[in-house]
């Protein structure tokens, strides 16, 4: 059977006048702030102190727009006779955000938690090259990222956790017990 002339254009019509009926559902942005979902993208935020300049987030970027410098440094031996150590020192971290695509692979490679999603997405400029954000931005914006999710009560305690508890026991349990006195050890012999 061949379609009726004109049914597709009333089909569009009866859309058109469904949605025309409908209660419009506009958040007014600037004045009020919207409600992002908890593992929302904004911008990748720096805990700079975790970070040991070991480049893999820039090496593994696909875009190339994270940009790392550092010196080394002499750090003394903690023991007499201990050997020397050098470490390195974050001189300058800065992510071009016109060229981040927002992957997340830089987030994830980072060995020590350094970087986090932050959900703070007001950061446009008005001129592309003040896009590249360095290090002291990203600090700012590590203190929006919201708390990890709490573990789930019947889940098993994690090793790190355990293992703390447990050093921390041990220690506790090694200062509780009294030191055998020097008067002691001297009736002794």
């Amino acid at each position: 059977m061949a379609p009726i002339p004109g049914s597709g254009l009333a089909k569009g019509l009866a859309v058109t006048l469904r949605t025309m009926t409908k209660k419009t559902v506009t958040e007014q942005y600037p004045d009020a702030q919207p409600d992002l979902p908890p593992r929302t993208r904004g911008v990748i935020g720096l805990f700079e102190e975790n970070c040991t300049v070991c480049m893999l987030c820039a090496r593994e970027c696909p875009d190339w727009c994270i940009y790392i410098d550092s010196h080394k440094e002499t750090v003394p031996a903690a023991t007499p006779g201990g050997r020397e150590r050098s470490r390195n020192v974050l001189d300058r971290f800065a992510i071009d955000f016109s060229l981040c695509m927002y992957c997340g692979i830089c987030i994830e490679v980072c060995p020590f938690d350094a970087l986090f999603w932050s959900p703070e997405f007001e950061y446009a400029e008005t001129d592309i090259r003040d896009l590249t954000h360095e290090r002291d931005k990203l600090r700012e914006w590590m203190w929006t990222v919201p708390a990890p999710p709490a573990l789930d009560p019947g889940a098993e305690e994690p090793k790190e956790i355990a293992t703390a508890r447990k050093t921390a026991e041990k220690l506790a349990a090694a200062q509780a017990e009294p030191a055998p006195s020097a008067d002691s050890q001297g009736e002794e012999s």
